[in-house]
C-alpha cells in the first residue's frame, strides 16, 4: 500500500488522525529510492500511523493542512537533493527541469526547502507538534557550513529552521527510537544520529569553535570542520556542540549502521514501486523510469571524494544486503506487470564496493591517519570481488529477467587493485551488465588536482579503459566508457584544464561532454577549500576560480565549445560580480 497522502485515504483505512506527517520536496514515489518512502514504511512497519505531503504549495496553506496535525512529530526532508543544487546550476542558473517533480517542470521545490516547509507548518499550525529534520539537506547542514548560493557561513540549519530535532544520516534507528521516545513522553536527547538546540553543554562532549568564532576567522572553520569530519565514525564519534550567541548546537555521535539482518528487513518491505495517483495526475516524475526497476544492494562509501558528501551522511562503513534479499527482491520485480526484463541497476553509492569491508574498521572504527582508497588501496581492505560476480550471475538466472545493468559508477582503481578476482568481474560486466556504456569518474588528470580531490591517478584508468575495450571487442559488442570530469575544482587553472584537454585527447581519445563545473557542496572538504582558499590537510594556500565567466570557460578548453552564456554576468550578483583571486594560471 501507499503511505496515505489525503483524507480519502485515511477515511479507507479508518484512521481518524495521523502520529506522524512526513513533508517532502519531491513529489512521492513509493520506492526504496526515496528516503522519506523508506523511512514512512519503517514507521508503519513499527505500527506508527504515517502520512506523507510532497511538495506542498508555499502560498497557501491547503496543502499542509490536508491531513490536520500529527500527534507525535511532523518529518520535513528537502528531498533526495539538497534543494539549492536541485534548483541552480553551478554557475546560478535557474534549472529548468527537475526529475523528481510531476511533469518535470522545476516549479514545485522551494529554495532552502527545509526551512521554508517548516515555516510553512509553523504558519498553519501556531501550537504546532515537534517538527524533526532529516534527508540530505538538513543531515548536510546540520554544523556550520559554507552557502555557495549566498557566499558565506551559514550556522546549523536547526537555528534558521527553529525545528526541534534533527535526524542525521540514514535514519531509520534514530528515527524509531524517537517516536517510541515522543509516544511515551520520553527524553529523546540520548538519542544516536540526533541533533538539538541546548542552553547547556552535555557532559563529556567536545566542544567545536563557535559560529562567532569561525564566521571571523577562515581558518578556525577548516579547524572545526576537520573535528566534525573525523566525528562521523559511530564506533569512535564524540558528542559535538557548537555554541551560537547563548545556545549551543548538540550533535550525538552517530547512530550504529543496520547489520545484515536489519538492512534485509528495511527492503522485505512492500514498496508500490510507482508515483502516489494523487500527483501521478499532475505529471509523471522522470525519476521513476531509472529507480523503479533498479536494486540497491549496499550503503556507505569508502572512497571519500573530497567533494562528495556521502561521507557525511551514509558514512565510509559500507554495509551490504543478503544475497538471499537481493535475489528475493528480483524475484519479486519479475511478477510484475510492467516489469519489461530488464533490471536498470543494481548498486550502492559506489557500485563494486559490495562485499568489501575491513575487518579492522568494523571492530575499531575508521584510521584517523589514512584513508581505505586514496592514495592507493589500503592492503588491510582485502578488495575481492568474487561476491559481487557470482550475485551477477545468479540475478542474470532469474525466471522473467533478460538484462541486469550496472548504472551507477563503478572504482576503476579498486578493480584493478584486485589481482585474484577483478579480470573475471570487469569480463563479466562487460560481456553482460553493460548498457551501451560504463559510467566511471576520474574527474580530472592532473596528480595536484587529483590529490585536492582524493581521487586516484590515470594509471589504473588507463589500464581499466585497455581491458575494458578488449573484452568489449571479444564479446562482440561496440561499448563505450563515460568519464566524468570537474573544471574549476579548487586547485585547478586554466593550464590543468589545458592539460586535462591534452589527456583526454591523446589517452582516452575522446572529446568529453560531461563536464561539470564545481559546486562547492555543503559539509564536505571541497567546500572548505573553496571557502578557505586553502588547502585544509597542509594550510597551503590554493588557487580557486571564483569568477562565473572563466568556470565556463574551464569547461570549454575540455569539451571544446566556443560559447559563454550571454546572461551569466546577470546571476546572483554575490558571485557573479567577484573577480579571480590569487595568481593567473
Amino acid at each position: 500500500m501507499f503511505i496515505p497522502t489525503t483524507i480519502e485515504e485515511l477515511n479507507y483505512l479508518g484512521w481518524s488522525d495521523l502520529d506522524i506527517i512526513l513533508v517532502s520536496g519531491d513529489t512521492y514515489i513509493d520506492s526504496p529510492y526515496s528516503g522519506a518512502a523508506l523511512i514512512g514504511k519503517v514507521l508503519m512497519q513499527a505500527g506508527f500511523r504515517v502520512g506523507i505531503i510532497a511538495q506542498p504549495s508555499t502560498k497557501d496553506l491547503s496543502d499542509i493542512q490536508r491531513l490536520g496535525q500529527p500527534k507525535l512529530f511532523w518529518g520535513v526532508t528537502g528531498g533526495t537533493v539538497d534543494s539549492m543544487v536541485a534548483n541552480y546550476t553551478a554557475t546560478l542558473r535557474k534549472r529548468r527541469s527537475d526529475d523528481f517533480t510531476p511533469g518535470g517542470v522545476n516549479d514545485r521545490r522551494p529554495d532552502r526547502a527545509v526551512i521554508a516547509y517548516c515555516n510553512l507548518i509553523r504558519r498553519a499550525f501556531k501550537n504546532t507538534a515537534p517538527i524533526v529534520l532529516g534527508g540530505i539537506e538538513a543531515s548536510l547542514r546540520r554544523i556550520t557550513h559554507y552557502d555557495y548560493w549566498e557566499d558565506k557561513l551559514r550556522a546549523p540549519i536547526l537555528f534558521d529552521s527553529k525545528a526541534n530535532f534533527l535526524l542525521y544520516g540514514m535514519a531509520e534507528k534514530s528515527v524509531l527510537e524517537l517516536a517510541a521516545a515522543l509516544k511515551h513522553q520520553a527524553d529523546p536527547t540520548s538519542i544516536r544520529g540526533l541533533a538539538y538546540l541546548s542552553h547547556e553543554i552535555p557532559e563529556g562532549a567536545q566542544e567545536l569553535p563557535s559560529f562567532e568564532e569561525v564566521t571571523a576567522d577562515k581558518d578556525r572553520f577548516a579547524e572545526m570542520y576537520e573535528v566534525f569530519y573525523k566525528n562521523n565514525d559511530p564506533i569512535t564519534a564524540k558528542t559535538l556542540v557548537q555554541k551560537k550567541a547563548d545556545r549551543y548546537y548538540v550533535q550525538n555521535p552517530p547512530a550504529l549502521p543496520l547489520n545484515q539482518k536489519e538492512l534485509d528487513a528495511v527492503y522485505r518491505i512492500h514498496y508500490e514501486r510507482r508515483q502516489h495517483p494523487y500527483y501521478e495526475k499532475t505529471g509523471a516524475a522522470k525519476a521513476l523510469e531509472t529507480i523503479r526497476f533498479s536494486i540497491p544492494t549496499h550503503r556507505g562509501c569508502y572512497g571519500e571524494c573530497n567533494f562528495c558528501a556521502i561521507a557525511v551522511h551514509e558514512g565510509r562503513t559500507v554495509t551490504w544486503r543478503s544475497e538471499e534479499s537481493i535475489l528475493d527482491e528480483a524475484k519479486s520485480m519479475a511478477l510484475e506487470p510492467e516489469f519489461k526484463g530488464i533490471i536498470q541497476d543494481v548498486s550502492g553509492p559506489t557500485a563494486n564496493m559490495y562485499g568489501i569491508e575491513c575487518a579492522k574498521k568494523l571492530k575499531s572504527g575508521v584510521c584517523e591517519d589514512k584513508r581505505c582508497l586514496f592514495p592507493e588501496p589500503c592492503p588491510a581492505l582485502k578488495i575481492d570481488h568474487s561476491r559481487q560476480t557470482k550475485l551477477l550471475k545468479e540475478l542474470r538466472a532469474i525466471p522473467g529477467v533478460r538484462k541486469v545493468f550496472i548504472g551507477s559508477g563503478i572504482r576503476y582503481d579498486m578493480v584493478m587493485a584486485d589481482q585474484k578476482n577483478g579480470t573475471e568481474y570487469l569480463r563479466e560486466v562487460v560481456q553482460h551488465h553493460v548498457s551501451g556504456q560504463m559510467k566511471v569518474a576520474p574527474e580530472h588528470s592532473e596528480p595536484g588536482v587529483l590529490r585536492l580531490m582524493g581521487k586516484p591517478g590515470v594509471e589504473s584508468l588507463i589500464e581499466f579503459k585497455k581491458q575494458f575495450t578488449q573484452f568489449s571487442r571479444e564479446a562482440g559488442k561496440n561499448q563505450f566508457l563515460t568519464y566524468y570530469l570537474i573544471a574549476a575544482y579548487p586547485g585547478c587553472g586554466e593550464i590543468e584544464m589545458r592539460r586535462l584537454h591534452e589527456f583526454v585527447s591523446h589517452s582516452l581519445k575522446l572529446t568529453p561532454e560531461q563536464v561539470q563545473i564545481f559546486t562547492p557542496t555543503p559539509s564536505t572538504y571541497a567546500s572548505v577549500m573553496y571557502y578557505t582558499e586553502k588547502d585544509p590537510f597542509s594550510s597551503a594556500p590554493i588557487f580557486v576560480e571564483k569568477n562565473l565567466k572563466r568556470k565556463e570557460r574551464q569547461k570549454e578548453i575540455v569539451t571544446g565549445a566556443k560559447r559563454i552564456d550571454a546572461h551569466i554576468n546577470k546571476a546572483t550578483p554575490t558571485l557573479a560580480r567577484q573577480t579571480r583571486k590569487g595568481p593567473r594560471k
